[in-house]
């Protein structure tokens, strides 16, 4: 009898560890954080409303029907969207003692809000080819992938996963394969982790990002910006409100030679010589600075850490003035364990003062605060790092991946998170 209770015990405490890990993606958090949208107390009940669609029992469309509802009823503000989107992307509750595989909704109405079309959900760890879906679930928060006249369900085929059971709005269940287009190998998780990436669209589904106006000589105005990876960042000061459309076809790697070698500590070598420098006017809210030449406030310390320089956004129209927004994640900072990962911004100018951080948000919100305190970045580009903060919380990793997904949303996709080539001795990570 004894045995018994304790194995019941045990089974109910890993369901509700990996419930309260769910919710720990900080789906509902986030919608209850939009307190200055909408009415008086309304995300709040939008997020407590939105736990019931993340248990077991609920059908997958529920939570999709949910985010069209967080999207009426608050707006498609940046905040907004990347708070329902993270609904959209949440992990529903998974007892792996009762099924062995997940749910996903099979609605191809659903969800109805073009801003919301095309993010896929993040599946249990114990679900064969996981790491291809959840892969695929950070990247469509950021980019969304093609959902013309498709489901989330034939979207998450479409993109390389398959290894789930399809639900209606009504109920009705059906095994992924009689869905068309199902052509995975991820149900004996032996799927390409690449099948994903090489199957984006050439457009995402529209993500607004809202700017404001930067003087009173502005008039607002609406733009529709198609966006390549290949462009180059350009100053943007009046647009009121833009939308962006992202390929996500020519993202650059970080090339295997830029990495530190692990053998030997590097060598401070301070400012890139002949790159030039940005120049700034006003202060504060109104400090505006042109962007410095590429290379410029290059640095490779063994202590204050390397950054490559000055580069731009591959994101028309986000210009981050003096500075380059990315995060880097490393192990052993400022004499922390050699297997103690934590945040840092990369740019001196960005960390100066900003001690790491285990907790990614602290470290956004100081690159955020930077742009306006220090670089002089336009209001689009304040405005991209808010919706990309967003969705780091909604994310709710910790990890490498989570500094990749937030130099991505700006525009530095394959930029090395570990540039330091940490863990170094003596190496604290910041000035």
């Amino acid at each position: 009898m004894f045995s018994q209770t304790v194995l019941v015990a045990l089974l109910a405490a890993v369901v509700e560890a990996r419930f309260g890990q769910e919710q720990g993606n900080g789906a509902i958090t986030a919608i209850g954080a939009l307190t200055n949208l909408g009415t008086s107390g309304q995300a709040a009940t939008l997020a407590g409303g939105s736990i019931q669609f993340l248990l077991a029992a609920a059908n997958p469309c529920g939570k999709l029907t949910q985010a069209d509802n967080i999207i009426s009823e608050l707006g498609t503000s940046a905040e907004a969207v990347a708070a329902a989107r993270g609904l959209v992307a949440a992990e529903q509750n998974f007892n792996p003692f009762v099924v062995s595989i997940p749910s996903i909704c099979s609605d191809p109405t659903l969800p109805k809000s073009a801003e919301l079309r095309g993010v896929v959900p993040l599946i249990d760890p114990a679900v064969g080819g996981q790491d291809i879906e959840n892969a695929n679930s950070a990247k469509s928060i950021v980019t969304p992938f093609d959902a013309t006249g498709l489901s989330v369900a034939q979207v998450m085929i479409a993109q390389g996963f398959s290894n789930f059971t399809a639900v209606d709005a009504a109920g009705t269940k059906v095994a992924a394969s009689t869905l068309g287009g199902a052509t995975s190998d991820a149900s004996t998780g032996s799927a390409n982790s690449s099948a994903g990436s090489s199957s984006v669209a050439a457009a995402s589904s529209v993500a607004p990002v809202a700017s404001a106006p930067a003087g009173t000589d502005c008039i607002p105005s609406t733009t529709m910006v198609t966006v390549t990876r290949a462009a180059v960042a350009t100053s943007s000061e009046c647009a009121a409100a833009v939308t962006v459309t992202v390929e996500a076809s020519a993202a650059p790697s970080a090339p295997a030679s830029s990495v530190a070698s692990a053998s030997a500590a590097p060598v401070a070598t301070g400012v890139a010589s002949g790159a030039a420098a940005g120049t700034c006017t006003g202060s504060g809210q109104t400090l505006v600075c042109s962007s410095p030449a590429v290379g410029a406030g290059k640095v490779s310390d063994p202590v204050t850490g390397t950054f490559g320089g000055f580069q731009a956004s591959t994101i028309a129209g986000l210009d981050f003035g003096l500075c380059v927004p990315t995060m880097k994640f490393e192990l052993g900072l400022n004499g922390r364990s050699a297997t103690a990962g934590t945040f840092q911004a990369q740019d001196p100018l960005c960390n100066k003062g900003q001690e790491e951080a285990l907790n990614p948000a602290i470290i956004t919100n100081r690159i955020h605060d930077q742009m306006t305190n220090a670089c002089g970045a336009n209001q689009a580009a304040k405005d991209a790092i808010t919706a990309a903060q967003a969705m780091i919380v909604a994310l709710g990793t910790r990890d490498q991946t989570t500094a990749e997904a937030f130099n991505t949303a700006l525009g530095f996709a394959g930029v090395n998170t570990n540039p330091d080539n940490a863990p170094q001795t003596g190496l604290v990570g910041h000035v």
